[in-house]
């Protein structure tokens, strides 16, 4: 113990230049054990392609999180007008009921469907994804619709048929008659489609039945022939 007390008192100089080797050692190895962590997450990250993609992903800001909640239920409202207008649409016997609802005649059912158009071309598919001035578009353009279709769905109940004479609403009348007798599965196959051909032959000239409408009354009718075929 007392030799290698003599030699450190003997040789205490040697403390400087020793420390800087040990600081440039030190130094060495720290780079390479970082250069050696770098190569195994970049090696992990080529056999893993995404795993670490969420690692270091920055939270949403409050900001978007907002909009995009703003952006669902704008597109709620939305689906809500389209439920009101497909009450109509895929119900003949209403639409005979209230007529001006698909008479493209009629400037405020142009209105409404024009608005219609408008807001479905304007809904955005990933609600993450809007900026704050299509959002404000998009809510405008819904507001639009909905106002449009509540205007000519009052307009529609206040005068029902009193456009036509007399013997265009007793063929209405009798349209409505042969189309609750085509959806009525009580009646027989040929019942139901016999019905449905008169009801179509009774509206035309008076109003165009949509498309989606025809469809529909059409499934229903070749799905009662189905069901019963042995």
């Amino acid at each position: 113990m007392n030799e290698i007390l003599s030699f450190a008192g003997s040789y205490w100089w040697l403390v400087f230049p020793l420390s800087g080797v040990f600081a440039i050692w030190g130094r060495s190895w720290s780079e390479a054990t970082e250069r050696r962590h770098r190569r195994k997450v970049e090696l992990y990250r080529l056999k893993h392609p995404g795993a670490l993609h969420g690692a270091h992903a920055q939270p949403e800001p409050p900001q978007a999180l907002g909009r995009e909640r703003d952006v669902q239920h704008v597109a709620r409202m939305h689906d809500e007008v389209d439920r009101k207008w497909l009450s109509y649409e895929l119900d003949a016997a209403k639409l005979i009921d209230y007529p001006t609802m698909t008479d493209v005649r009629e400037p405020l059912t142009v209105a409404f469907l024009r608005a219609k158009r408008v807001a479905d071309s304007l809904r955005p598919e990933d609600p993450a994804g809007v900026s704050a001035e299509d959002l404000a578009e998009y809510r405008s353009a819904v507001t639009s619709y909905d106002v449009a279709f509540q205007v000519a769905e009052t307009e529609a109940r206040r005068v029902r048929a009193s456009g036509f004479t007399p013997q265009e609403r007793q063929r209405l009348e009798t349209a409505r008659k042969l189309v609750t007798v085509a959806i009525d599965d009580a009646a027989t196959a040929a019942e139901r489609q016999t019905a449905y051909r008169r009801a179509r032959r009774e509206l035309d000239g008076l109003i165009v039945l949509p498309d989606a409408t025809i469809t529909d009354l059409e499934e229903r009718i070749a799905g009662a022939i189905d069901q019963r075929r042995p």
